[in-house]
């Protein structure tokens, strides 16, 4: 204390001095973290500045018109989609609907009924096989006379797309339809079997509609690549999202067409009207001495087909 008192002017301007060196020493640390932040936006200010200058982004200039090259380019891609539109023609619903006159319930439920006979004829009529009194995946309707409301248009699309889907199969020659399955559109389909609904439902984007089906077949390897060909070949938009192959089992003891046994009735050339010879026991011992070799024997497959429908969304 008495070095202090007698070097108190000293003292005091030393406290004094250390003070300033405190309060410049946090004058300059703000200054320096202010001037950073502002370096920084800075930096997003020129970043910025440089991606409006950027040719590839900017409108153009008097030799270069960005906006009208856009425009151009626009115009390609909607002429190009006009011209693919062949391959998306719409499936027609059944039955067909207009503003002027919309699908009642009395209409429907005559298509329907009409439908799903005409579809069991043509199953006959190719030689398929699908299970008695097939509704395909309708069976929660076909008794209705009155639906539920806001449902008719859907109904309507759907028994349509159905119909596209057999034809295809019938077509290929199948040996047996054994479901088709669809997306729950109506509150009546709450009542119907659950095979014959899936649990997805259609995607819809601002361009195209995507709706799934889930098919199920037994048939062999021929049929199922007709099937591939009459649905790349078709002027509605198929694709076949899933396939899910494995060897038809539980059946094969079951008796044939005609009643006879396995691989014993006769083989129809589709088309012909004509019958070939029973086809030789495949369990028959082969490269017997006098005996027939088999060369190809073919498996009977259990198919299950995803199938989804693109549909072009309504031009504005």
């Amino acid at each position: 204390m008495a070095w202090i008192k007698r070097n108190l002017f000293f003292f005091i301007g030393g406290v004094v001095a250390l003070a300033l060196l405190g309060a410049a020493g946090y004058y300059n640390y703000t200054n320096w973290s202010r001037n950073s932040d502002m370096l920084d936006k800075l930096k997003e200010i020129y970043g910025t500045l440089g991606a409006l200058n950027d040719p590839a982004a900017n409108p153009g200039n008097d030799k270069i018109n960005k906006i009208q090259q856009a425009k151009d380019q626009t115009a390609q891609l909607k002429d190009w989609l006009d011209q693919t539109a062949v391959w998306f023609a719409p499936i027609a619903p059944i039955p067909p609907s207009t503003p002027a006159a919309p699908v009642s319930s009395e209409t429907y439920a005559a298509a329907l009924r009409r439908t799903i006979s005409l579809m069991q004829h043509e199953a006959e009529a190719a030689n398929v096989v699908v299970p008695p009194d097939y509704g395909f995946s309708f069976e929660a309707e076909r008794s209705l006379v009155k639906f539920s409301p806001g449902s008719l248009d859907g109904l309507a699309v759907q028994l349509g797309e159905v119909k596209s889907i057999s034809e295809v199969l019938f077509a290929a020659g199948v040996n047996e339809l054994q479901s088709i399955q669809r997306v729950r559109v109506s509150d009546d389909d709450a009542n119907g079997p659950q095979g014959d609904y899936i649990g997805d439902q259609s995607v819809t984007n601002d361009q195209v509609v995507l709706t799934p089906y889930v098919v199920t077949i037994q048939s062999f390897g021929p049929e199922i690549a007709r099937i591939f060909s009459g649905f790349a070949g078709s002027p509605h938009c198929f694709i076949i999202k899933s396939i899910n192959v494995q060897p038809a089992t539980g059946n094969n003891n079951a008796p044939g067409p005609m009643g006879l046994p396995p691989g014993q009735e006769p083989r129809m050339l589709r088309g012909r009207g004509e019958f070939l010879p029973p086809m030789q026991n495949p369990q028959a011992p082969l490269n017997e001495k006098g005996g027939l070799t088999t060369l190809l024997k073919e498996q009977l497959l259990h198919v299950s087909l995803e199938v989804e429908i693109v549909k072009l969304q309504p031009k504005n």
